[in-house]
């Protein structure tokens, strides 16, 4: 069913409408008109009781809001008929020709490997939620210069818009240079690595003798919640045969809690392996077991 509400109440009506359609079924008996079923997301629902869903705050534990699925091809009519591109170029799609005189916004070629479904929602929605620096990106009152699009698309629009920015892979590369986002899920966990090169942006590769920093960020699948006492290694792969193994080391800084090492990925690097030890702390509960078997996962390196 098309919602054709503005996006403000669609929001809102979503939420609420799932915390409703939860309480009906859990409580009444019968006579409830049953709810027609939810829109795909692409991962299997997992029941929850509702002493669980309130013991954790009212929500299931690790949970995160995840936006539906949407059809790219419908959310690139959507980018045409806002006139994105008048600020943001998307190459073959929009190309910097059809920018409007004086309009300016970075270019989203390539951008959809960068940034995950809900920061570009928030983009749309919310655009002073991040405020981009940049010349031009931000107005004499300090807020961003993009508009506001809540009450200008339905929710269905803007999934679909979504889907569209997510489809920008294939490949290219976004003029800010950073790297595509290196995520996979291996057993229990969800892992992902960053490299900041020595001059503090995130790249594929660093500058050779300048060393950078490497992260891997280590969470639980079930809960969400970052996974501490790990042994984890990464190897470094750059041509054939020659490779170099780092220990990464438990940390705090401002990215939060990761193992990394202070260490240079050169230029020519084509993968990087991560390895996960067994657990060295004891796990209770729930989680007993559940990080007790070694883990390796390669990511493509590169260009």
């Amino acid at each position: 069913m098309r919602l054709h509400t503005k996006i403000t109440a669609a929001v809102v009506g979503v939420a609420a409408s799932a915390v409703a359609m939860t309480a009906v079924a859990q409580h009444s008996g019968h006579g409830s008109t049953p709810a027609p079923p939810a829109p795909t997301t692409g991962k299997q629902a997992v029941p929850i009781s509702m002493d669980e869903l309130h013991r954790h705050g009212g929500v299931p534990r690790g949970w995160k809001f995840t936006l539906p699925a949407g059809d790219p091809k419908a959310g690139r009519e959507v980018f045409g008929k806002l006139e994105c591109y008048k600020c943001h170029e998307v190459k073959p799609d929009f190309p910097r020709g059809e920018r409007g005189a004086g309009d300016v916004g970075p270019e989203l070629t390539g951008m959809g490997g960068h940034h995950p479904a809900e920061y570009f929602a928030q983009s749309i929605v919310d655009p002073n939620a991040v405020i981009l620096a940049g010349t031009g990106y931000v107005g004499a009152d300090g807020r961003s210069v993009m508009p506001d699009y809540r009450d200008s698309v339905t929710f269905t629009e803007l999934v679909d818009l979504v889907a569209y920015l997510k489809s920008l892979g294939g490949g290219a590369h976004a003029t800010h240079g950073a790297a595509p986002l290196r995520e996979q899920t291996a057993g229990p966990y969800r892992l992902r690595v960053e490299y900041r090169a020595a001059d503090g942006h995130a790249h594929h590769a660093g500058t050779a003798g300048a060393a950078g920093h490497l992260m891997a960020f280590i969470s639980d699948t079930t809960t969400g919640e970052p996974v501490p006492y790990l042994p984890v290694s990464a190897v470094i792969t750059a041509g054939k045969g020659s490779s170099r193994t780092v220990r990464l080391m438990p940390m705090v800084s401002d990215d939060g809690f990761h193992y990394g090492a202070d260490v240079t990925v050169p230029p020519g690097t084509t993968r990087l392996t991560l390895n996960v030890g067994r657990a060295v702390i004891k796990t209770a509960g729930a989680a007993a077991g559940r990080f007790g078997k070694p883990v390796t996962v390669s990511f493509h390196w590169g260009e």
